[in-house]
């Protein structure tokens, strides 16, 4: 169990580094945040056009990259949904059993068909080399490979928890 153990705290590292590197991506999405609502609205005082679909387009993106590559840092942290109002009355034996059912059948399965569907998806649209269809607009490519860099992570916390779980099943503090 330690070796496993060891693994879920490298996991864990892993998911918490991530997430304090999403609050870059959270600053950079106020900054194009203001600086869209700026160059909307000099630009129609001043009778030019100051944003473009780049900019309203990399926002985007920096969203889908928190939305994405946070749900592992979400997971790890508890902050995804649960119905607390049951779970609160189970015992701390009858959570760790459902945390662990519900990593080995559920999220992990799910993450491998979102990987093993995704491969195809984010390699034709590298094959293309694949663009926004917007005037102006961003490679779509990079976006979607985050796609499956998220489920990697995601699936990564998933055995993390689960590993977790089991641990506190044997009696150990995970």
């Amino acid at each position: 169990m330690n070796p496993l153990l060891r693994l879920s705290e490298w996991i864990d590292m892993l998911s918490d580094g991530v997430g304090r590197g999403l609050r870059w991506v959270a600053l950079l999405l106020v900054i194009l945040g203001v600086v869209n609502v700026i160059g909307r609205y000099l630009g129609a005082q001043l009778g030019m056009q100051l944003s473009s679909n780049a900019l309203l387009e990399a926002q985007i993106q920096a969203f889908a990259v928190i939305f994405l590559l946070g749900s592992a840092y979400l997971l790890r942290h508890d902050g995804h949904i649960r119905v607390d109002i049951l779970q609160s009355r189970f015992s701390p034996r009858l959570r760790a059993w459902i945390e662990l059912l519900g990593a080995l059948m559920a999220l992990i399965p799910f993450c491998v068909v979102m990987l093993v569907y995704g491969v195809d998806y984010v390699a034709r649209a590298w094959s293309r080399l694949e663009v926004s269809p917007n005037p102006g607009g961003l490679p779509l490519y990079p976006i979607k490979t985050m796609i499956l860099v998220a489920f990697s992570l995601l699936l990564l916390q998933g055995v993390s928890q689960a590993i977790k779980a089991a641990a506190r099943l044997r009696g150990r503090r995970a």
